[in-house]
């Protein structure tokens, strides 16, 4: 499943540069696939099933504290053995969201689908 930052968010942005997706964002800041991926063009999320331009700023899924794009978050598989922003997390409020629940394979296959290979 993908992970969510919690209300108890401290704003410490210690879990932003962990991410190895790009799926973490400051509070009232747009969101784009194209974001620390290798996404180009059109792009289907696995998640929302929307397909909009990579390159397409996107609204902020909270306002006042950091969030995780769900279609971005594959909870680090492929990349560490655990989710890096909980592991750095001073307040433990990046949670598995029970809202995404989805297999490693779902997890990897969208980890793919975010670095094309070139």
């Amino acid at each position: 499943m993908a992970i969510k930052i919690t209300d108890e968010c401290i704003n410490c942005g210690a879990c932003e540069p962990e991410c190895p997706n790009n799926a973490i964002y400051e509070g009232g800041a747009m969101w784009k696939y194209s974001d620390g991926t290798s996404l180009k063009g059109k792009y289907t999320g696995l998640n929302s099933k929307e397909t909009v331009d990579a390159d397409q700023e996107l609204e902020p899924y909270d306002m006042d504290v950091y969030y995780i794009a769900t279609d971005k978050c594959t909870e680090c598989k492929g990349f560490h053995e655990e989710p890096q922003c909980a592991a750095v997390c001073p307040v433990d409020c990046c949670v598995d969201d029970e809202d995404w629940v989805e297999t490693e394979e779902e997890l990897l296959a969208k980890k793919d689908s975010l670095h094309i290979a070139d």
